[in-house]
């Protein structure tokens, strides 16, 4: 069968010859298809360089006329112009065209018309589309700022998906808030339906979609570490809540930030039951920042790096495991095509690197909070979503924290950063990769943690005891062995010096 795409300008008289005669032979032609293209004259030009970069064609002028070999297995073979068109169809159907230039330039006129009130139909739709609705907290933060645009651009949602976006914090915040909202205005993004402003909680998550978690500042005075985890309880209690009574049914929360990610996601979860599987913990940040440092260990970029797996508390203690990862378009004496990789274990030499200096700067970075920068975190975030709404990419794997069900041998209970993929708008974590085996050390330094952070916020466990593995008991004993040798050998010195001194 026969499949002919025809592209032109709508003011274009050829263009109009060449559509009555294709018109012609699939009318009468039973295996002969025609699948039109107009474009408006203002953007023809545009449209045309994009068609032939990305076919590697060369062609000037409307029309453009291409054979559609995709049942083949092959890309579109060019045709030319109106003439090699009316040339091909001579040639192999004996058909030729008659239009008279008069008739031409009419066509071409009601083709202009027609295309022009298409275009305006297309626009009005947009009106009756209801837009998505995408509530952030914290929006006037550093990474509030930088994550708008990337949910406007369409990368996120989708090329055709408008939205509307509600920046949501607290009152003292509104000025901030507004200025902001104002600022998104000027962006005259056409995905953006509206921008408002809430500081009213019996407002907030009204008929929400989406709702980006960010950090939340407090200007409540923290004496201890367990103070702050329970002031974590109230308004993740508040946001459940709200979520649960005005959220609509299928929201889907993520929630991101430098600090208590894991513990956040789970008081979220627990005061949001009916949604609670919507609601995840963003991992990116952290997998981002490994990567960079791995890809300026191994001299490549760090989109190269892929499956990369963080294990644990996102902004605490994790483990990065990189049993999975492989590095693509590493330069070395082994090349390949694009698809081919190699296990990055295997092409990182210095073991003494990876177990020190590669773990030493991800924990600095932890620590101080610099992997969760503006930039980065809002990065993490809009590919996260995106990854949610249009599926993660064949074959990859993705961190998420969510929670535990028991798999892996992590305890049951906790949000847990683990391996997921997304497909079909929903998550699943990977149970069936195998040598994922996390050592019993390991394992419980990061699992301790997060109990207890869970146990200290809501009130059934008075103190944070850090976990302190095996190894770091032993050295801590040997140290006080040491002191305290070195304290006998002192007094005994002293009990020595005193006794010559009594004898003399």
């Amino acid at each position: 069968m026969a499949k002919f795409v025809i592209a032109g300008k709508a003011d274009c008289p050829y263009y109009a010859k060449a559509e009555l005669l294709a018109d012609y032979l699939q009318k009468n032609l039973p295996d002969f298809q025609i699948f039109k293209i107009t474009q408006h004259p203002d953007v023809w030009e545009d449209w045309l360089k994009d068609v032939c970069e990305k076919n590697k064609w060369s062609h000037k002028n409307s029309p453009i006329i291409w054979r559609e070999l995709l049942d083949r297995g092959g890309k579109g073979l060019l045709l030319g112009g109106y003439n090699e068109f009316l040339e091909h169809a001579q040639l192999y159907y004996g058909v030729t065209s008659s239009m008279t230039t008069e008739m031409m330039m009419v066509i071409a006129q009601e083709n202009l018309e027609a295309h022009k009130e298409k275009e305006l139909k297309k626009e009005s739709s947009k009106d009756l589309v209801s837009p998505l609705q995408v509530w952030i907290t914290s929006a006037s933060t550093p990474a509030g700022r930088s994550l708008i645009p990337i949910l406007v651009s369409g990368e996120v949602f989708g090329s055709g998906t408008v939205l509307s976006l509600t920046l949501f914090d607290q009152q003292r915040a509104e000025g901030d808030l507004r200025s902001l909202a104002m600022e998104v205005e000027d962006l005259a993004s056409p995905l953006l339906r509206s921008v408002a402003v809430c500081t009213r909680p019996e407002e907030a998550f009204r008929q929400a979609q989406v709702v980006i978690l960010l950090d939340d500042s407090t200007e409540q005075e923290v004496h201890s570490l367990e103070d702050c985890l329970r002031q974590r309880v109230p308004l993740c209690s508040l946001y459940g809540q709200l979520m649960e009574r005005n959220a609509q049914d299928s929201v889907r929360v993520i929630v991101g930030g430098k600090t208590f990610v894991n513990l956040r996601t789970l008081l979220l979860k627990r005061f949001a039951p009916s949604i609670a599987h919507n609601i995840i913990a963003v991992a990116l940040g952290v997998e981002g920042a490994a990567k960079a440092v791995l890809a300026r260990k191994l001299k490549t970029a760090p989109s190269c790096i892929k499956n990369v797996i963080i294990w644990g508390s996102i902004s605490g203690s994790h483990y990065v495991d990189l049993r999975k990862a492989r590095a693509y378009k590493q330069e070395s004496a082994i090349w390949g095509p694009p698809q081919y990789s190699r296990p990055v274990l295997n092409l990182i030499f210095d073991s003494e690197w990876l177990k020190k200096e590669f773990v030493t700067t991800l924990k600095t970075l932890t620590t101080t909070g610099k992997h969760f920068g503006g930039i980065l975190a809002a990065h993490s975030i809009g590919t996260t979503l995106k990854y949610w709404y249009h599926g993660s990419p064949p074959g990859e794997i993705v961190s998420v924290g969510v929670l535990s069900e028991g798999q892996f041998g992590i305890p049951e209970g906790i949000v847990f950063s683990m391996p997921v993929k997304f497909e079909n708008g929903t998550w699943a974590v990977l149970t069936d990769l195998e040598d994922t085996e996390i050592s019993k050390d390991i394992m419980t330094g990061m699992t301790s943690d997060l109990i207890q952070e869970k146990l200290v916020a809501l009130g059934e466990l008075m103190t944070f005891q850090p976990y302190q593995s095996e190894t770091e008991v032993a050295k801590r004993d040997e140290e006080i062995f040491s002191i305290s040798e070195d304290h006998q050998e002192e007094c005994r010195l002293s009990n020595d010096l005193e006794g010559k001194t009594a004898r003399h």
